[in-house]
């Protein structure tokens, strides 16, 4: 009876991918035509528009598969997705007077070159108050729809960003630290979260593997299923009622960040916008709005880490991440207990993740970075953020796609060298 609701409710989440797909396909067809892109457009015999490039979706969700190898067509209908797909999310306005960069650009050849062949829209390299490399994806590759008010979006990424507003939200007296136990939010009373120290959270250490794996898919059974587009309570209801809080092990999974970030809305209630505001536009002065995104379920906790940002947002967050930690600021101390209390990982997660440890949301101790004190953002497509808080150095990578074949960029020498060596 379980493998016979497992199959229906897969065909009829694929109805829904296949009547979703055809509607943003729809999008993206009259994207092209209304802003020029007419190249990639013809009418059929009925004179309705289509578009001329090879697609080949993924029939099974929204996303790329991590092993697939699309062509450049495939991959220029993700890239607008990803960065003018319509999503279900909110603005954050930009600051009056943003933070303006200086440039000393030099030229990077392998950099160039990995961009003529992978997943790469953008690369930032920011050293000692300069941007020294500043380089999009050719126009002939994949940056035909990009400039630098494009909005980037990713999923992971997102969660170093929720820790840094959580570390906002403790120093403005809203949260008492990060020894807090959770247990003032009837949302998650009756499952293995309550009562919870935040670090675990912060950590991915909540005993929570016996319900959720980020890597696999458990459709038709008890595991944690299509938490991303729910709510807090819609997935507390259907799938961690009643659950039981396994070993405290390294777990990483996004739907503990979706936790964190509605714990935070739930501690800041209607001042919440304000804090992110304070946060952006006062503090880390971004020049264009950012996006947050809401999941479009039912019920109570929607909030999403995923954002969206320019390319010069992204540094400029990391620049304010590295400014409270050489400051000493009250963030900044956070940031120094986080990465203090940071824990061993056990799973082997794609290269540009694949840290020995983990702390606050953020990825830690690389390989051949020893010794060094590197805050990282990862995420889905290859997308990433080195930020050497004491070295002041900094990388930022914006992928649409990444895997361990031919779209593999070289993680030793985009990222880890220059934080190593600098420039």
């Amino acid at each position: 009876m379980k493998k016979l609701l497992g199959i229906l409710v897969l065909g009829l989440l694929w109805c829904n991918i296949s009547f979703a797909q055809d509607y943003r396909i729809k999008n993206f067809i009259k994207w092209l035509y209304e802003n020029g892109h007419n190249q990639y457009v013809e009418k059929d015999s009925d004179g309705k528009l289509q578009t001329n490039l090879k697609l080949k979706l993924n029939p099974r969700k929204r996303n790329i598969d991590y092993d697939s190898n699309p062509n450049r067509d495939t991959l220029l209908y993700y890239v607008w997705d990803f960065t003018y797909g319509l999503r279900n999310s909110y603005e954050v306005k930009p600051s009056k007077e943003p933070y303006e960069f200086k440039f000393n650009l030099i030229e990077d050849k392998f950099v160039k070159k990995q961009m003529k062949t992978k997943g790469i829209l953008s690369y930032l390299y920011y050293q000692d108050g300069e941007v020294l490399i500043d380089e999009f994806s050719p126009k002939e590759r994949l940056g035909e729809f990009l400039n630098n008010e494009t909005k980037f979006f990713s999923m992971s990424m997102g969660k170093s960003i929720t820790s840094y507003v959580l570390g906002h939200a403790i120093c403005e007296g809203y949260i008492d630290g990060v020894d807090a136990r959770v247990n003032d939010w009837p949302i998650i009373k009756d499952s293995l979260y309550h009562d919870q120290k935040l670090i675990d959270f912060l950590n991915m250490s909540t005993g929570d593997q016996k319900y959720i794996d980020e890597f696999k898919s458990y459709m038709g059974t008890t595991k944690l299923t299509n938490y991303e587009d729910n709510s807090i309570s819609q997935t507390m209801r259907v799938s961690l009622k009643d659950s039981v809080k396994s070993k405290s092990i390294y777990n990483y999974n996004g739907f503990v960040t979706q936790l964190i970030i509605n714990y935070t809305k739930h501690k800041t209630g209607d001042d919440y916008e304000k804090l992110l505001n304070k946060i952006f536009a006062d503090k880390v002065k971004i020049k264009y709005s950012i996006l947050p995104y809401r999941n479009s379920g039912t019920g109570q906790g929607k909030l999403h880490p995923t954002i969206s940002a320019t390319r010069y947002d992204w540094l400029r967050i990391a620049k304010a991440i590295m400014d409270d930690y050489q400051n000493d600021t009250c963030v900044g101390k956070y940031l120094k207990t986080i990465y203090e209390r940071r824990i061993p990982k056990n799973k082997t997660e794609p290269k540009f993740n694949r840290t020995k440890s983990y702390g606050g949301q953020f990825h830690m101790d690389y390989p051949g970075l020893k010794d060094r004190v590197v805050f990282g953002f990862g995420g889905y497509g290859g997308n990433a953020i080195l930020i050497d808080v004491e070295k002041s150095r900094i990388v930022v990578l914006n992928s649409v796609h990444y895997n361990n074949k031919k779209f593999k960029y070289n993680v030793k020498k985009l990222l880890i060298d220059p934080i190593k060596k600098g420039k």
